[in-house]
């Protein structure tokens, strides 16, 4: 079996790190990553915890096939109570890192307590001990990994670390791995920082061992990485477009939220999407867009390498950003771009760069920005607030506010509490495009039905990778549904919602699933782990995972009415004003009974005892 057997659990406020064994009970029901790590929370923190306070716990979590020959094999979790949401967060990574700390031999690492002062974490195979980390605080997460690897003399040192942003509580902070990977969403990184953990550097030499079946799971993974190299998207798609792909799509089926979900279709969506990445500048004759770069394991190879025009005004007195780094992914072009009504491609790449640096989630802040530039335009915030004119439109406000914010400055501090409760501070809330606290991705909810009933029920808040039903409302994967339609999409999100659970846990990559299904998942786990691991029972593990979760929500107080979504995308006054969604508004109320009821849960949208027996929960 491919789990290690073995946990880290840190406390912080001894000093301790002490070795135990993986409980493999909870393994065989929650697989690992995602799964097991939530297991792991929910039965050892009090839902009802202040998430930055000293009795949250911060888990990072790999999966059975996290470090394996298995494609895409490289990701690995954090998992806590989020401080942006109040709600489990649970954040997902690629890179390096994962794969590392796998072959170090631990399947997770469980932080309890807090420091006195700043630590890091160093892992090197069985060796694993909190050292001093004074000389990295207030330092970005780039310079933290250069001075790490050099300290230790090992430049294959993977290093898992907070910038700035976590350590001055911005609550949408990131962790962020291999300079430009990261566990983004929800504030994770506001919680490490929240414990005076500045980085976990790990080196492994074990590799990962006691496959269930070896000679069965070569053939798993070996067809499998067929079926991703037969597939339009995972094949050819992603590898030469990157996920930027999807800009010109969204945007032509009325679907990419612009200024603030003020509108739904970007007039300049071709000037910052992937097309405009790889045609050569006028300033300069050359193109944004390098090459593209895979993670760990990964045969599609989505990452994008960028380099931006030295001309441009936002790296004017920066020599750093000069230099080939982490390009632009489609989520960050859209909250940076369209949410704002931006067409500065370079100025998108400078505030993603700075995103990367000091460890912020750049969905939250870009739609954030939104709010804000709406707010300046109803004349509620000022010049003289913001320390410079902020319309829509306008990069240099973007580009401004990022550095205020990732430095905790000015106005950044206000920016740096989420849109939700920065619209409720100046009187309109209404103005706040979220659930539970998180904002919206790049996908409009009035155009794209089942994913607004995904945003509304996604136990971390506003969120797409918890259900991505745009593959079969756009893209007709693995049928198509009609995106304007809401009937059917209720029984559609569980079903993606259960098995994303499932990929997630496994240790692989949630872009595989353009190609494949759980028939795909189900030989690679039972070759790795064991023959129970049937598409049948990974759903049904799918499914127990987030009856899991709702309930941790549940106990911290969430109840249906938040369930919810603005006013803005659910009424005729904000309907769709262009495009084939033109007229259409999100038909929540009628879904979300709907979707109860495909959950096995009551009117209230709480798991009905029979649910509980039939999952084991």
């Amino acid at each position: 079996m491919s789990w290690a057997g073995k946990i880290l659990r840190v406390n912080l406020t001894a000093g301790t790190v002490k070795s135990e064994p993986l409980n493999m009970e909870w393994a065989q029901s929650y697989i690992g990553s995602r799964g097991l790590g939530t297991k792991y929370l929910v039965e050892e923190v009090d839902a009802a915890v202040d998430p930055l306070s000293a009795d949250n716990k911060i888990i990072w979590a790999t999966g059975p096939l996290t470090g394996t020959m298995a494609s895409t094999g490289g990701r690995y979790t954090v998992i806590t109570k989020g401080p942006l949401t109040g709600a489990i967060a649970c954040s997902n990574s690629g890179g390096y890192w994962g794969a590392e700390f796998k072959m170090a031999g631990w399947d997770m690492v469980i932080f309890e307590g807090k420091s006195a002062t700043p630590v890091f974490l160093y892992v090197n195979d069985d060796l694993a001990e909190l050292r001093d980390a004074s000389h990295l605080w207030g330092k970005s997460v780039w310079e933290t990994e250069e001075i790490i690897k050099k300290g230790l003399q090992d430049p294959l040192t993977r290093v898992s670390s907070i910038g700035k942003a976590g350590e001055n509580g911005v609550l949408f902070a990131a962790v962020v791995n291999d300079l430009h990977r990261a566990a983004g969403r929800s504030g994770v990184g506001a919680v490490m920082g929240s414990k005076n953990l500045k980085a976990i550097a790990v080196r492994g030499t074990k590799g990962v061992g006691n496959l269930h079946d070896p000679k069965a799971f070569m053939a798993a993974t070996k067809a499998a990485k067929k079926v991703l190299a037969d597939n339009g998207v995972t094949g050819t798609g992603l590898p030469a477009m990157g996920t930027q792909v999807l800009m010109s799509v969204i945007n032509e089926v009325g679907g990419l939220p612009t200024r603030n979900h003020q509108d739904n279709q970007f007039e300049g969506a071709k000037d910052i999407g992937a097309e405009a990445m790889a045609t050569p500048r006028k300033t300069d004759g050359k193109k944004q867009l390098v090459t593209n770069q895979a993670c760990f394991g990964c045969t599609i190879a989505c990452g994008r390498i960028s380099k931006m025009d030295e001309g441009h005004f936002t790296i004017e007195n920066k020599p750093q950003y000069r230099g080939a780094n982490g390009g632009l992914e489609y989520e960050a072009a859209w909250a940076l771009g369209a949410a704002n009504g931006v067409n500065d491609l370079e100025a998108l790449q400078y505030v993603n760069m700075l995103c990367n640096e000091e460890g912020i989630d750049p969905i939250t802040f870009g739609a954030t920005i939104g709010a804000v530039m709406e707010l300046y335009g109803m004349g509620i915030l000022t010049k003289e607030q913001l320390g410079i004119e902020a319309p829509f439109g306008s990069a240099r406000a973007v580009a401004f506010l990022a550095e205020e914010t990732v430095n905790g400055r000015g106005f950044g501090k206000e920016i740096g509490l989420g849109s939700k409760r920065l619209t409720a501070k100046y009187g309109h809330p209404e103005l706040s495009m979220s659930s539970k606290g998180q904002e919206f991705p790049a996908y409009d909810a009035r155009a794209i039905q089942g994913i607004g009933l995904a945003y509304a029920t996604s136990n971390r808040g506003g969120c797409h990778l918890r259900g991505y039903t745009i593959a079969s409302e756009i893209l007709g994967i693995p049928v198509k549904t009609d995106p304007l339609e809401s009937q059917g999409k209720p029984e559609l999100v569980k079903a993606f919602q259960d098995a994303t659970a499932a990929f997630d846990s496994s240790g692989v990559c949630i872009f595989t699933t353009f190609a494949w299904g759980l028939q795909d998942l189900a030989p690679q786990m039972q070759g790795a782990c064991g023959e129970q691991y049937t598409i049948e029972e990974l759903a049904k593990i799918g499914e127990r995972i987030w009856n899991m979760e709702r309930e941790f929500n549940n106990r911290a107080g969430f109840t249906k009415a938040d369930d919810s979504l603005p006013a803005r995308l659910t009424g005729e006054d904000g309907a769709c004003k262009t495009g084939p969604a033109k007229g259409k508004y999100n038909e929540l109320a009628t879904m979300l009974p709907l979707y109860y009821e495909a959950r096995g849960w009551d009117t209230e949208g709480r798991p009905t005892a029979a649910t509980r027996e039939r999952l084991s929960l």
